[in-house]
């Protein structure tokens, strides 16, 4: 009992150092780097110094908390929502997915294909490096905790630490890069409705809301004297998880009835539980829409669940990177790190603007950062260039989360595909991902009828 509270009252302190010093440093005000990320920087910091004297209750559990965290953060993405048609989100969201597709796929392809021509044979790292672009950038923290027991079933707990590496490095690169991005489209007069750092309020700069407007957390859906609202919709979290457990359960289950050859891959058997969530947290909304009870269940307090749950993820999750495994692998880091940033810039500068047939430096940057630094990277960079949603390019990322989210950056395909590359190598897997690129190539140029040459305007 003694380290759970220790382990706890340590992270509440670090991000709240953490909130503090970006309060304090207009450097990290100006790189909109989370408190989360400053304090787990801190604690990484801390714990490699000073805290190696410190009692070891303090963070002796930090290194598992990220691992169930994310089962909440994926539970609360749909639960709350209003889940459109089908229709409707391929109608809005159609360019941009095939923007998001094209990003995911190319990071296995150049992760995969780093590891095969250049990280294995030359620094002797593990097949699966190459996995770590998708994983750390697109993924984030939340990932690879999700994926830690993928790591260890197949002796790789390296892969731990070096994923945690490349999520901080990529959310630091998203926002930075995303900022240059953002002024060289100022100077071009890609954008209109940006609103720079200068033209912030006190308020905003530090990241607080002032008295007089701070906006309500969510809406309490039933009385307290029944049950309190927030525990309702913790426990609502709760069942999202409970179904993804029972899937995961009956997955591993089902593995008994396959054929020997797939029983030996260990897919079924070695699936992750937080995509599992995801799918979990789609019924439960499903259901509750059904028996008309979507009423007792408010998005705004999911959403503060689920962020909230986010925020401790990252600390617990920076600060417990191994740095001597870093430091053994800095070379094909740098190379991997390297692959992927460029990749990334070269599809906001080249293939957006002959995707998009309006907005497309909005609708690219958002693309963007959660390529390189997850979701809440993207949506941060779109409010930069487009405060007021005065484009379509914040709903057009909405609807094609929907469909994204399920597939990458920690979806079924992230999750398959690390099993896939231990089990049958990288050749197959990058076959895959090369075959799936392509198709979204031809999709872009068929289906949507966009000439590849040509220069979209930008409304």
């Amino acid at each position: 009992m003694e380290t759970v509270v220790m382990s706890f009252c340590g992270l509440c302190l670090l991000l709240i150092l953490g909130k503090l010093v970006r309060t304090a440093v207009p450097l990290f005000q100006r790189l909109y780097l989370p408190a989360s990320v400053i304090g787990g920087l801190i604690g990484l910091l801390w714990i490699n110094t000073l805290g190696k004297d410190a009692p070891p209750e303090w963070h002796a559990s930090w290194n598992a908390l990220p691992g169930f965290l994310i089962n909440i953060v994926f539970a609360a993405l749909f639960i709350g929502a209003k889940i459109p048609k089908l229709r409707t989100i391929w109608h809005e969201a159609a360019p941009q997915l095939c923007m998001g597709q094209l990003i995911a796929w190319g990071q296995y392809v150049i992760g995969l294909g780093l590891a095969f021509a250049v990280l294995v044979p030359l620094f002797g790292v593990n097949a699966a490096f190459g996995n770590l672009l998708e994983i750390g950038f697109e993924g984030g923290h939340g990932t690879v905790a999700g994926l830690t027991k993928t790591f260890t079933d197949f002796n790789w707990e390296a892969g731990i630490a070096l994923g945690y590496t490349m999520a901080t490095v990529g959310m630091v690169l998203g926002i930075t890069l995303g900022m240059a991005l953002i002024n060289l489209a100022v100077r071009r007069g890609w954008v209109r409705n940006i609103r720079t750092f200068s033209e912030q309020t006190p308020h905003e700069r530090i990241g607080v809301y002032p008295k007089h407007a701070q906006p309500p957390a969510g809406r309490q859906t039933v009385q307290s004297d029944s049950v309190d609202s927030l525990a309702l919709h913790v426990a609502a979290l709760g069942l999202a998880v409970l179904i993804g457990y029972g899937l995961q359960k009956l997955l591993a289950g089902c593995n008994q009835f396959m054929p020997e050859s797939i029983q030996n891959l260990k897919i079924l058997t070695s699936f992750p539980l937080f995509p599992l969530c995801l799918i979990g947290g789609l019924i439960l909304q499903k259901l509750l829409l059904l028996i008309r009870l979507d009423s007792l269940v408010d998005q705004g307090q999911i959403q503060r669940l689920g962020g909230a749950s986010l925020d401790f993820l990252v600390v617990a999750a920076v600060a417990s990177i191994r740095l001597d495994f870093v430091l053994n692998y800095w070379m094909p880091l740098l190379l991997l790190v390297l692959g992927g940033t460029a990749w990334s810039v070269f599809m906001v500068l080249y293939a957006a603007p002959r995707l998009f047939e309006d907005a497309w430096f909005e609708r690219a940057i958002a693309e963007f950062g959660q390529s390189l630094g997850v979701t809440a990277t993207g949506l941060l960079l779109l409010r930069t260039v487009d405060p007021e949603n005065r484009t379509p390019a914040a709903a057009s990322f909405g609807y094609k989360q929907l469909l994204h989210e399920p597939i990458m950056g920690g979806g079924i395909w992230t999750s398959l595909a690390l099993v896939l590359v231990f089990t049958r190598g990288i050749g197959e897997v990058w076959l895959i991902s090369a075959g799936m690129l392509v198709l979204w190539l031809l999709f872009w140029r068929f289906a949507l009828k966009r000439e590849p040459g040509a220069r979209m305007k930008n409304s």
